[in-house]
């Protein structure tokens, strides 16, 4: 019986979204942007890349052509005329561009609902809510309470937070609520209760996330986040394809942050490393231990939390490369009869303002046991979740469609 795979490059978006405007993201395009960018020599980076962008292994599934069906624009460097794999692009239709909403949709359950949002202002969080917070989880205060970037709130205020050992709370346009500490002088299992606190505060709020951003370092210029972020998510929404899998009794993998992301509901064995590089060695590990009818859920973020908010284009372009010259590993552990999506959740192009997400399509590469040819444009990424479910045999969900 084949097996599913799906990898998800976080926040690998392809561009061309009908409803970017309503999301200030009109024009927005991660790969198409790093594209011209590499093109353009701005690219660029001492010691760590430059040239044009290279996906070679990535191009031969059809990447090129995905991209130039999604915004009608030729990226340079891309070049393959005859794809091996099926290649197309997704239509986000949930609401929001987090990362719950494109992994639920990608699961087979689109976000149909308003997710809660904190203001654009300083302070940012309900007075109520702090209030709460600080009372609960017995603080002496909070720091930050704005909209920010993660490394450069923890830059601006961690001096104050190691002397203070007040949490350093922020967020963003995502519906999310993070919360940032030392790992050492604050502790890092002190940071997790105080993230399940304020996750209990913030369900009513509808905040789809409460992130825990261990930090480690003793003066600004030197702190930087460790691998032991933890995400504390509202539960899925049911009939995903995971728990689809989980009651027909499938074995099920998940890598990386996809436990975090389905609160670890029906995610099975769950493995997780510091990197990219870690979690494409925790997916061949499980191509080779998952037995037939199994599915791997991998997610790699660091595209995302690495370079993407950080505005680092040479960064995520290397980052790219780095995938693509691992993916043949991922093709050679497959087996006959093996179908693997490639895919992404959101934009979060290098180029755009800010430092958040962008509302995208989302590339959709299949590889394995497929006939190679476009799929075409998907109306939502569902049908990623109802390709899978046709391959598995499993029962089809309400959203979505196989195009098988």
């Amino acid at each position: 019986m084949a097996r599913g795979i799906i990898i998800v490059l976080d926040s690998v978006g392809c561009g061309g979204a009908r409803d970017a405007g309503d999301y200030g993201d009109e024009g927005a395009d991660t790969l198409g942007h790093i594209a011209e960018a590499c093109a353009a020599g701005r690219g660029d980076r001492a010691g760590l890349r430059s040239g044009p962008l290279a996906l070679p292994n990535l191009d031969r599934l059809g990447l090129g052509l995905a991209m130039h069906a999604s915004t009608g624009r030729r990226p340079p460097g891309f070049a393959c005329k005859a794809p091996t794999g099926q290649w197309g692009y997704g239509v986000e239709t949930s609401r929001g561009k987090d990362t719950p909403s494109g992994h639920w949709e990608i699961a087979g359950t689109p976000v149909d609902f308003d997710w809660g949002y904190f203001p654009f202002t300083t302070p940012a969080f309900p007075q109520e809510l702090t209030h709460e917070l600080i009372a609960k989880a017995r603080l002496t205060g909070i720091l930050g309470d704005r909209h920010a970037s993660g490394t450069e709130i923890i830059e601006r205020y961690g001096e104050e937070h190691l002397r203070s050992l007040k949490p350093i709370c922020y967020t963003s346009v995502d519906s999310v609520f993070q919360i940032a500490a030392h790992e050492e002088a604050f502790g890092l299992e002190r940071l997790y209760d105080v993230c399940r606190t304020a996750r209990a505060l913030c369900d009513r709020l509808n905040i789809g996330r409460v992130i825990a951003r261990p930090f480690i370092g003793e003066r600004a210029g030197q702190f930087h986040r460790t691998a032991n972020r933890k995400d504390f998510s509202v539960p899925p929404l049911p009939g995903n394809l995971l728990a689809r899998a989980a009651t027909a009794g499938r074995q099920i993998v998940t890598v990386g942050k996809i436990g975090d992301i389905f609160a670890h509901r029906d995610t099975g064995l769950e493995l997780k490393g510091k990197s990219n590089d870690e979690h494409v060695d925790l997916i061949t590990r499980a191509l080779r231990e998952t037995g037939d009818g199994g599915l791997i859920f991998a997610n790699l973020v660091d595209f995302d939390t690495e370079y993407g908010h950080r505005r680092d284009v040479p960064g995520y372009a290397a980052c790219l490369e780095r995938f693509d010259a691992r993916l043949p590993q991922i093709q050679g552990a497959l087996r006959p009869g093996d179908l693997c999506i490639v895919t992404a959740d959101h934009g979060n192009d290098p180029t755009w303002k800010g430092y958040d997400h962008t509302r995208e399509h989302a590339p959709i590469l299949a590889l394995g046991d497929v006939t190679p040819g476009p799929i075409g444009e998907r109306r939502s990424f569902a049908d990623i979740a109802e390709t899978l479910a046709a391959k598995l045999g499993l029962p089809g969900g309400a959203y979505g469609r196989s195009w098988l």
